[in-house]
């Protein structure tokens, strides 16, 4: 997508390569079923196909299955009705999937990713029987949102869910280019990250410098943290000024 952008040395560090981080060790392809502790039905569950052909974007991680779990618990009912919903970094597109099949949401969901995630992200929306609600559209951070994903009229979502897409250092200035993008004074971001190295944390204190960033109080908070995860909510300073 051109734009003034794009043309950055810094937005090409994606032609690197697309497994950014390193894959599991030989693990197939499998289609894996959720019901994240009998939020979603059994009879019901979430089918979330993995493959780790086109990179490391196509299995789960942690932070996604914290995030889609908070979702389920405490966003199940109405909260989520008429509102605008986009999710980044999607991967498979777990956190986005759980949503549209647990929540009570009346609007298109929207999950994206780099274009060797696309046919995955388009798999697993078919598996679910989702083609109506939920859809599908590459997103290179650091270009501007397609417009597709936003509704019309709009310039941001209502809400903003990312997760496990702080991974990669050199990628951060465009991922916080991207919040900076969608992230408006009505909008609320759930953001569910694993640390795994110091430069993550330096990602975090660039972000709160940006927004305002609150760490979400939820069951079972103390554990994720000891196992590395924290999940914010972020939103524009704007908002706080309303």
């Amino acid at each position: 997508m051109p734009s003034s952008r794009s043309s950055s040395p810094e937005n090409d560090i994606f032609s690197i390569s697309t497994a950014l981080v390193p894959e599991r060790a030989n693990k197939p392809a499998t289609t894996t079923r959720l019901t994240f502790d009998n939020l979603l039905p059994s009879d019901s569950p979430l089918l979330l196909h993995e493959d780790l052909q086109e990179g490391c974007g196509g299995q789960l991680w942690p932070a996604g299955m914290v995030l889609a779990r908070y979702m389920l618990t405490y966003h199940k009912v109405r909260s989520l009705l008429g509102k605008s919903i986009i999710e980044i970094g999607a991967g498979g597109g777990l956190v986005g999937l759980a949503v549209a099949l647990g929540c009570q949401v009346d609007t298109k969901i929207w999950i994206t990713d780099q274009l060797p995630m696309l046919a995955l992200m388009e798999k697993n929306i078919a598996l679910n029987n989702l083609e109506g609600r939920v859809g599908a559209e590459i997103y290179d951070w650091g270009t501007p949102p397609p417009s597709t994903i936003l509704h019309s009229g709009t310039e941001h979502p209502d809400i903003l869910l990312a997760a496990d897409c702080v991974y990669f250092e050199p990628a951060f200035p465009l991922l916080l280019q991207t919040l900076e993008d969608l992230i408006g004074p009505s909008t609320t971001c759930y953001f569910c990250f694993k640390k795994r190295r110091k430069a993550d944390m330096r990602f975090i204190r660039d972000m709160m410098k940006k927004f305002v960033v609150e760490q979400i109080a939820y069951t079972g908070r103390e554990a994720d943290q000891r196992e590395g995860i924290f999940l914010y909510q972020v939103q524009s300073r704007e908002s706080t000024k309303q």
